[in-house]
């Protein structure tokens, strides 16, 4: 079956939903008890902790750590012609989708839709995993500003502003702003919209990037900190000296650097998606349609709060933590943010898997006729996706495994941060808090996603 409108996120999941593509519908779907299913994630938490508690009393994280990478490859992946592909394939995909949003007809055959909401937003995320933060290399707007700076013959290191400080609050800004467009915004797969959308994000990243310079793209570019973030769980990174590694998905993330504005982005990576599932639920739709305050006000003011309760718990885990450990709980919080990466990355997979592989694989189909005239440019116009890969029992298997790997990671990640940054006598005990966060983010996760 096919689609008939390439539909964003916010409008595609009712749809999905009946065809068993978002979700698993309910819980009858799963294929145990759906209290079996928290119950036995809750005690996977609990053994971790334990078991960490007793047999890993070290930092063992280390960043020298990892299998070194054949010389021939890790040359290869440095390699101008290597990263040129890259590059072009990026700035090829946006021309095209140009193509199609500035010339292309505003009907339901459109691709930008998808290649917006679906490509951009959980394609690159999936892709991080794989291959790490590839939209830093990639990012149009980096090689946009190198081309006017090289006509101007100016330096590539050009910035009006000595000295970026800003961290990833830009990031967070943007992502949020890009959320709200996704769920909440009206008309948001039309034309006119992402027109305005789009083109104002190249032309506020551009003029940001000129004036902050290289290290705003480095940071501050909301899609490169979403893409840097999750690539950080990539088995494949670089160790501290540089050097190409294999590597497990606890290295990376203990390797972000701790700039300002860390906690805020990576509370926007859970929350959003946390809230996502939210917005499913009948209680809540029930609510926002029959108040009298606008429902559009009710749904941001409920993006942002479930943002700032990611933050908010977060925060309160580690300050109740940093007073049992006995030291100052300045920065703690933030310390602590990376352990929110694999949690988030455990939410993406089991919330967008299905909507990656259905309107993925039609987004794909799509651009195949840029400008609606029955062209099939290129060859791709009779792809469709496989009903297999989104079949319930397999969509509830990835769902549950992906939350509970993403929260024993966190749980290693946090008690990895937790033994080098408390003092060794009261280490575990510190770590009680956050073990409880983590059992809440899974015991609420789950329930979001398979009752909605």
């Amino acid at each position: 079956m096919t689609l008939q409108a390439p539909m964003p996120y916010a409008v595609a999941r009712d749809f999905l939903t009946a065809l068993p593509a978002h979700g698993v519908g309910s819980r009858e779907d799963l294929p145990l008890p759906f209290g079996f299913v928290l119950v036995g994630a809750a005690a996977a938490l609990l053994v971790s902790f334990v078991a960490l508690g007793a047999l890993w009393r070290e930092p063992r994280l280390r960043p020298t750590d990892g299998r070194l990478l054949p010389m021939a490859l890790a040359l290869a992946l440095d390699s101008g012609p290597v990263r040129a592909v890259f590059v072009a394939l990026s700035l090829a995909v946006t021309g095209w989708t140009l193509l199609a949003l500035l010339a292309g007809q505003d009907n339901a055959n459109n691709p930008v839709p998808i290649v917006v909401y679906v490509w951009l937003w959980v394609g690159l995320a999936f892709l991080s995993f794989v291959v790490g933060g590839i939209w830093r290399l990639v990012n149009p707007v980096r090689w946009i500003r190198r081309g006017l700076l090289a006509l101007g013959r100016i330096e590539d290191d050009f910035a009006l502003v000595e000295e970026y400080r800003l961290g990833y609050w830009p990031a967070a800004l943007g992502l949020l702003a890009f959320v709200w467009l996704e769920l909440i915004a009206p008309d948001n797969a039309t034309l006119p919209t992402l027109r305005i959308a789009i083109l104002g994000y190249l032309l506020v990243s551009l003029v940001l990037s000129l004036t902050f310079g290289p290290a705003y793209l480095r940071a501050g570019d909301p899609f490169t900190a979403w893409s840097t973030l999750y690539g950080s769980l990539s088995p494949l990174g670089r160790r501290a000296d540089g050097r190409w590694v294999l590597r497990t998905p606890m290295h990376g993330p203990l390797q972000v650097r701790v700039h300002p504005g860390l906690l805020a982005v990576t509370s926007v990576m859970l929350g959003s998606t946390a809230y996502d599932g939210f917005s499913g639920e009948a209680r809540w739709y029930t609510f926002v349609q029959s108040s009298a305050v606008p429902a559009r006000l009710l749904q941001t003011a409920g993006l942002v709060a479930m943002c700032l309760v990611v933050a908010g718990s977060l925060g309160l885990a580690a300050l109740v933590s940093a007073r049992l450990a006995g030291i100052s709980p300045r920065g703690v919080a933030t310390a602590f943010a990376p352990s929110l990466i694999p949690i988030a990355a455990g939410y993406l997979v089991a919330h967008y898997w299905s909507l990656w592989v259905w309107e993925g694989t039609h987004g794909l189909a799509k651009m195949s006729d840029p400008l609606q005239v029955g062209a099939n440019w290129l060859g791709t116009a009779a792809l469709s996706p496989s009903p297999a890969l989104i079949a319930p029992s397999l969509v509830a298997g990835i769902q549950v495994v992906a939350i509970i790997t993403g929260h024993v990671l966190g749980v290693v990640l946090a008690h990895e941060r937790a033994i080098s940054l408390f003092p060794r006598r009261a280490a575990v005990l510190g770590q009680v808090p956050l073990l409880a966060l983590m059992v809440f983010y899974t015991v609420a996760g789950l329930t979001l996603l398979f009752s909605s």
